[in-house]
């Protein structure tokens, strides 16, 4: 018995979340300079707050690597049909905060379904582009499926509203669509499309606030003392970090709390201004890692669940990390999306979590099932 303990662990893929592991530390010291000199105790314990979730992440993520994706792929449309029912409830009884209806509140436990949709939704359609012609190439009418499973959540997200949340499921059903083999043609149909509803959307569906945040990027001294400060500040903090940064705990931008939101969506500016252009470079070296083991995973998987799985869960990483940098370097206009295991939230450290779970037992799958 000793021995097959013994066996099973020397096959297993620790590099999932050893790379997740190494992220985290970044992060949560990164979370502890950003909030040491708060004058709110709660703000300075944050951290604290982050480890406990961190540690129920893992405990969640090791529990689902040892489940084969055959469980999942049962489990898939279960998961995305539970989560809709989350997203509904929320719009009835949901905790509102800083102007969105987001979450569910049991007891001192909040939930934020948006979050957990993002898996929910790449489990779908892995199991929807499994059991219908995995290895045909897709034409537009073949779409109209997924399209639909797609649509559906990102409406009721969208409503909260969540629009940051929202675009990221439409990019997730593009990743998977385009890896599934999406004709070129089609492609080139999608961004006409793309461009016209986005178009209608800034005219007829936007709020004002959200338009503002797009005018806000175009020029953010425009408004520097109203919607472009955030923007403004960000751009600050991460040029006055240079090549080496300022140094632990000695970001101006947190302290003297110039940056607002500096544990959540502004995080990376707080660690560009304390350890530069280099610190920043060996930060995105380990995201790029990890992203670069979700591609190697999905191709060397001999089931199109499993690739293709690997392939969605890749994306909400992928997308996540990519927007929010984008948009503290003002780049991209600032939508709510946190950075990947160093923005402070319960919900997103869970969500990543069970990531790095799924795509563990992907990898063990190959050896141990």
């Amino acid at each position: 018995m000793n021995r097959a303990i013994l066996e099973f662990f020397k096959k297993y893929d620790y590099t999932f979340m050893v790379t997740m592991l190494a992220i985290f530390i970044v992060g949560v010291l990164n979370l502890y300079s950003a909030t040491h000199s708060h004058s709110s105790a709660h703000m300075q314990n944050l951290f604290k707050s982050q480890i406990l979730w961190f540690s129920l992440a893992n405990v969640i993520a090791f529990a689902i690597s040892m489940f084969p994706p055959k469980s999942m792929f049962r489990l898939a449309y279960w998961a995305y049909a539970f989560n809709v029912l989350l997203l509904i409830l929320v719009l009835i009884m949901g905790k509102e905060g800083m102007g969105a209806q987001r979450w569910l509140v049991f007891g001192g436990f909040r939930l934020q379904p948006s979050e957990l949709m993002k898996i929910s939704l790449a489990l779908a359609l892995a199991r929807y582009y499994t059991k219908n012609n995995p290895e045909k190439e897709l034409y537009l009418k073949d779409l109209i499926v997924p399209f639909i499973i797609t649509i559906i959540p990102t409406v009721l997200i969208v409503v909260q509203p969540d629009l940051g949340t929202g675009l990221l499921l439409l990019l997730i059903f593009l990743v998977v669509s385009f890896y599934k083999r999406l004709r070129w043609k089609s492609i080139g149909v999608i961004v006409l499309l793309g461009l016209i509803s986005g178009s209608v959307m800034y005219k007829f569906g936007l709020k004002e606030y959200q338009k503002k945040r797009i005018l806000t990027f175009i020029d953010p001294y425009a408004d520097a003392k109203g919607s472009g400060y955030n923007a403004i500040q960000s751009e600050i903090a991460i040029g006055s970090g240079r090549w080496f940064g300022k140094g632990f705990k000695k970001s101006s931008q947190a302290s003297l709390n110039y940056l607002p939101e500096n544990h959540t969506d502004f995080v990376f500016s707080i660690y560009n201004e304390e350890h530069g252009f280099f610190g920043s470079v060996v930060l995105i070296s380990l995201y790029i890692i990890l992203l670069m083991r979700f591609i190697w995973l999905a191709g060397s998987s001999l089931r199109f669940f499993d690739s293709i799985l690997a392939i969605g869960l890749m994306a909400i990483f992928f997308w996540h990390t990519f927007i929010n940098m984008s948009m503290v370097m003002g780049l991209m206009p600032i939508v709510g999306l946190p950075l990947p295991l160093m923005s402070y939230g319960g919900s997103s450290i869970l969500t990543f979590g069970i990531c790095i779970g799924l795509v563990t037992s992907i990898s063990n799958s190959r050896n141990l099932f």
